[in-house]
């Protein structure tokens, strides 16, 4: 549609597809093989090696051809992200209780960024939401309808979760690239560092650290992960169970 947003458009494609072609050879294409093909790059260079050439190369097509489908980078960023968000927990899963949802749904989330940890650089602030977005919340809301807490609570805990995740995940990827680009090995790394950590440990100045047990530092990635996890939903429950306690407690209305 001339003069049409380019968010228009994208909105368009994720809800609708690709419209019927009027005129020209039949598209040869679909919107799920540029996209599948797209995260493959992404996930095998890193996400600035994605770009529409490099994806025209890796469908074996013209540049010039894929632009009738996708007609910019944003745009195809818009499909992807949108197709990255279908987590494992599917329409159909049977019910169960809040909090093991919300484990399942953060584990799934910490899967979903690993396996693609280009994710991180993305800004989603402000989503183009298709119904792959849109189906993710919805089941991540479902499993929150018979907590106490108002709508707006319940968007702002699927965003204190998905900020933990995020953060978590985010320091997990940036250790290991930063093993990744050092000419030396992780236990190389910290045995040129022991002789100034012993001597600091014994000079006196910093007494905590110098009676931690010597596992102290070895806790790892995942487990790091799921003491957190545990811990947060361990607040919400307390908080569901105060506000349940209250309500118990308060008298009824004339």
């Amino acid at each position: 549609m001339t003069g049409e947003h380019p968010v228009t458009r994208s909105l368009r494609l994720l809800w609708h597809g690709l419209p019927p072609a009027r005129k020209g050879p039949r598209p040869s294409l679909t919107l799920d093989q540029i996209v599948r093909a797209a995260i493959a790059i992404a996930d095998a260079e890193g996400l600035d090696a994605l770009s529409m050439r490099a994806l025209a190369r890796e469908l074996n097509v013209g540049t010039m051809s894929l632009y009738r489908y996708v007609q910019d980078k944003a745009e195809l960023m818009h499909l992807v992200l949108d197709h990255v968000t279908v987590r494992t927990v599917e329409d159909g899963t049977p019910a169960t209780d809040w909090r093991t949802m919300l484990e399942t749904i953060s584990q799934d989330a910490r899967q979903m960024y690993l396996a693609h940890p280009w994710l991180l650089q993305v800004n989603w602030s402000s989503p183009v939401l298709g119904p792959g977005s849109v189906g993710d919340l919805e089941r991540t809301l479902s499993s929150l309808t018979e907590l106490p807490f108002s709508d707006r609570e319940r968007i702002m805990l699927v965003t204190l979760l998905d900020a933990y995740v995020t953060g978590s995940v985010r320091q997990e990827v940036l250790f290991d690239q930063a093993s990744a680009l050092t000419d030396l090995t992780y236990e190389e790394f910290w045995e040129l560092q022991l002789p100034f950590l012993e001597a600091a440990m014994e000079s006196g100045r910093f007494p905590t650290m110098a009676a931690m047990s010597e596992d102290s530092f070895s806790g790892g990635w995942e487990e790091t992960f799921e003491l957190g996890l545990t811990l947060l939903l361990d607040g919400v429950e307390r908080e569901v169970a105060r506000r349940e306690s209250a309500s118990h407690a308060s008298p009824p209305n004339d």
